[in-house]
């Protein structure tokens, strides 16, 4: 490979990013980026790898090189945090994290001294909060979002706490996590460096991780501390306190990471303020309802993160809180912030859905934004039948019309022939 140029590795290594449902939009800041966080070297390799996961000695096929060599090389980039490694049936796997929640904020979830952060986060500050391609695909290129928000649970009622499912509480993943991971905050870490402080000094220190993502992040270059559930639901306490909003995976099983995020620095709820009311993650099954008793003393509109809430005069010339329901996230942080008790949480007549799973969330985004046959047909990726089965098996649980979407996509006879099956048993 050595008649690859510099920058033929790197762009090589866009492409491969690009592969993936979440990409990263094209740019010079781009280019920067990932010259900072990938040596020449590990760009040409990292651009070959599948997807999916793999084993060193997949790895080692496709770049023609020992599977010694090879799972020495990905231990590296794991320790960069730009591969994460997982064990299936007791056999080590790696792949590659989707930009976010991946390997850009990974970059900065530890203070670290191999690469130059402070110049790292003006890039980021530049390709993100400057250049907004890349927040625009990540947050509003498809349907299906990313990211979701939880209700803060000390904000409801009695009444609504015993209608609350699990997956909408945050305590909920912490209990049931098998490894639980404690990093910076990225967002405000990038922000501090990019000389844009956060404005209402938030913690750091409240980054969580779950599972198998905790696991490699703290075993692998220490980006994260392995914590007990009663720290991390310290962290939730203080995250509350500070009136930061939780917004995790959206999905309902396992969800990777849940970010305890300020409205300053938060990319997604700085988009939700500049796009309002196009809505950059999912919403809680709540919202907010303001009783006759509000004084108008003005709190819950200053610590709204995405500026849903303004006072208005009532029919009487009475300043009141007013929610506006299309921008409202339903996180309850105006609910805590009321020195009155005139705001109170209650279920949305439409209820949000959530994916149940990873693939289930990655199935969908790649069915609308037109790439499921990029994740299909990876040529390593789904080269075992089980991972197949995996996206297949929540193709045909879809509604009918997102089946002939995908079916459309990637123009699949199997596709189709199972699809015609399970139409023929009244599935």
């Amino acid at each position: 490979m050595g008649h690859i140029t510099s920058k033929d590795a790197y762009k090589n290594l866009e492409e491969r990013i690009n592969w993936f449902t979440q990409g990263a939009p094209p740019s010079e800041s781009l280019y920067k980026i990932l010259q900072i966080l990938y040596s020449e070297p590990e760009a040409k390799l990292v651009a070959l790898l599948p997807v999916r996961p793999c084993t060193a000695k997949q790895a080692a096929k496709i770049w023609n090189t020992s599977e010694w060599e090879a799972e020495t090389f990905l231990e590296k980039l794991c320790e960069k945090a730009l591969l994460v490694d997982s064990f299936y049936k007791g056999v080590r796997q790696f792949v590659m994290p989707p930009p976010m929640a991946g390997f850009i904020e990974f970059a900065l979830m530890r203070t670290r001294g191999d690469i130059d952060q402070k110049y790292l986060s003006e890039l980021y500050y530049q390709y993100m909060n400057v250049e907004e391609d890349f927040v625009k695909d990540l947050f509003f290129a498809t349907e299906t979002h990313l990211g979701r928000v939880y209700v803060q649970e000390p904000s409801l009622t009695n009444d609504n706490t015993i209608h609350i499912l699990d997956y909408e509480r945050a305590s909920h993943i912490i209990e049931e996590a098998t490894h639980i991971g404690l990093g910076i905050c990225y967002c405000r870490h990038k922000m501090l460096h990019a000389d844009h402080p956060c404005e209402i000094n938030a913690p750091l220190d409240v980054c969580l991780t779950f599972g198998n993502v905790a696991r490699s992040l703290a075993e692998n270059g220490q980006h994260a501390r392995l914590i007990e559930q009663k720290e991390a639901m310290d962290v939730l306490e203080r995250s509350y306190a500070a009136n930061l909003v939780q917004i995790g995976e959206n999905v309902r099983e396992s969800p990777a990471f849940i970010c305890n995020c300020c409205g300053c620095c938060c990319e997604a709820l700085q988009a939700a303020r500049k796009f309002s009311p196009m809505q950059p993650v999912a919403t809680t099954n709540y919202i907010p309802k303001v009783s006759k008793e509000c004084v108008g003393c003005g709190k819950c509109e200053k610590v709204c993160p995405v500026l849903a809430i303004s006072m208005k005069n009532s029919k009487e010339g009475k300043a009141i809180a007013l929610v506006d329901h299309e921008v409202c996230l339903g996180c309850g942080v105006c609910v805590r912030s009321c020195p009155k008790n005139t705001i109170e949480l209650v279920r949305r007549e439409v209820q949000i859905i959530t994916p149940v799973n990873s693939t289930h969330r990655f199935v969908l985004q790649a069915i609308e934004k037109g790439t499921l046959q990029n994740l299909i047909f990876d040529n390593q990726a789904f080269a075992n039948h089980r991972a197949m089965a995996a996206v297949l098996g929540v193709i045909l649980k879809l509604p009918p019309l997102k089946q002939v979407m995908a079916s459309k996509q990637f123009k699949s006879i199997y596709l189709d022939k199972l699809l015609s099956n399970k139409r023929a048993i009244g599935l």
